[in-house]
């Protein structure tokens, strides 16, 4: 027997409002004022001296868009954005990979945001909540570890252990996006508080400082030979680190329950931040093609380059229709009727914009490899997504589960 009943039996409306459409034009007047001009800038500050320092750069646009009113555009308890009003924003800021941070609406800072918005007590919100959104403070998510598969947030093996009116952590967590910043003061820690807990209700988060005793960044991880200055992914060592009860959040055992709801919305930033990687490589790639010659005419009318680009388009169009409809139903039925679409859109999205900054970089040869062209970076960037988000593999998985449990006898 078959068990579906068909989303289109519900009107979608990708329509953006006055609000969203406001914000696009604000938002991408600022970019040409303020974030493409300064590429260069950017990456020839943290070239020199102390490379862990805050960006002076970035300090000084985050002022500029505080002024504008483009300030926490992710968080729709501020902004008042649903995730379709806000996923095309985060499109525009995807085009340079630094610039989120400049509207205080960069990874890992977001989610953190979103979980002490969500879950924190008021003391919680006012002593970190508060600085972060002001963007005061960084801070990292240390979740990952070195010795399990932790796209299985199950296998966590690091403890927090009750002592009186403390807990006791201990473990080594890496890959923690951000860690390496000076300005990172928080971490938010995922452990085990209960190993005799059913499967999904062992695991807690906690708060802490970054200054705690016993907690030491062992060292920052390269990625493709980069280390991310100035926020890094750092390897984080805790050793008998002892930070209040009151630091828990929202409770023992809730710590898979919050884990998961931090990553819906997070998973719409990131796509659609890749889809705005892949709208600039593909922008790159027409404008190389159209200006080279090779064998005696244009790269762009050798047929295979302009069949890179067609095929560019029609892939950017799929993969944004996908990632709206993904937004539009989390806004309307929630998350977790959305969880298909949100794996959907964590296969699709990365594969797709590597494809086409791979075409990108072929098509400028070796321009396409080095520092002068943003391509290379944006490789990377895409590449450690398919990771970062969960290994493709197991998106596949989900998505098979939930496609075969359509199909039932009766």
């Amino acid at each position: 027997m078959l068990i579906c009943v068909s989303i289109f039996q519900i009107i979608m409306n990708f329509n953006y409002s006055t609000k969203s459409l406001e914000l696009q034009n604000k938002l991408q007047a600022f970019m040409d004022a303020h974030i493409y001009p300064n590429e260069k800038r950017f990456e020839d500050e943290i070239n020199v001296g102390d490379r862990w320092k805050p960006s002076e750069l970035i300090e000084e646009l985050k002022l500029k868009a505080r002024e504008e009113d483009l300030w926490n555009l992710f968080l729709p308890e501020i902004s008042g954005l649903t995730n379709l009003e806000y996923a095309p924003l985060a499109e525009i800021m995807g085009r340079v990979v630094w610039s989120s941070e400049v509207f205080n609406c960069s990874a890992p800072d977001t989610g953190n945001m979103e979980v002490l918005e969500r879950y924190g007590t008021p003391e919680q919100k006012e002593f970190w909540l508060k600085p972060l959104l002001n963007g005061e403070i960084r801070s990292c998510f240390a979740m990952t570890e070195p010795n399990v598969a932790s796209s299985d947030a199950t296998n966590i093996q690091s403890s927090i252990k009750r002592d009186g009116d403390d807990f006791i952590l201990n473990g080594r967590k890496w890959w923690s996006t951000g860690g390496g910043a000076a300005r990172c003061k928080l971490a938010i820690f995922m452990g085990k508080t209960d190993e005799n807990a059913l499967k999904h209700l062992q695991q807690s988060m906690i708060l802490v400082p970054m200054k705690t005793e016993g907690l030491k960044v062992e060292r920052i991880l390269n990625v493709f030979g980069f280390d991310d200055a100035p926020n890094g992914h750092a390897e984080i060592s805790f050793e008998n680190v002892r930070v209040p009860a009151a630091n828990l959040i929202l409770g023992e055992g809730r710590g898979f329950e919050i884990a998961q709801g931090r990553l819906g919305p997070g998973r719409v930033h990131h796509c659609m931040r890749l889809i705005g990687v892949a709208e600039r490589a593909l922008e790159l790639m027409t404008r190389r093609a159209h200006d080279r010659i090779a064998f005696g005419k244009k790269i762009s009318e050798q047929g295979v380059v302009r069949q890179w680009i067609s095929e560019s388009r029609l892939a950017i169009e799929q993969a944004r229709l996908l990632v709206l409809k993904t937004a539009w139903l989390m806004d309307e039925v929630g998350n977790k009727a959305a969880r298909v679409e949100i794996a959907m859109i964590k296969a699709v999205v990365p594969q797709m914009a590597l494809q086409i900054i791979d075409r990108a970089i072929q098509t400028h040869g070796g321009g396409g490899v080095c520092q002068d062209f943003p391509l290379a970076n944006f490789w990377i960037y895409a590449r450690s997504l398919r990771l970062a988000d969960g290994p493709d593999e197991v998106h596949l998985e989900s998505i098979a589960k939930m496609e075969l449990k359509k199909y039932i006898a009766n």
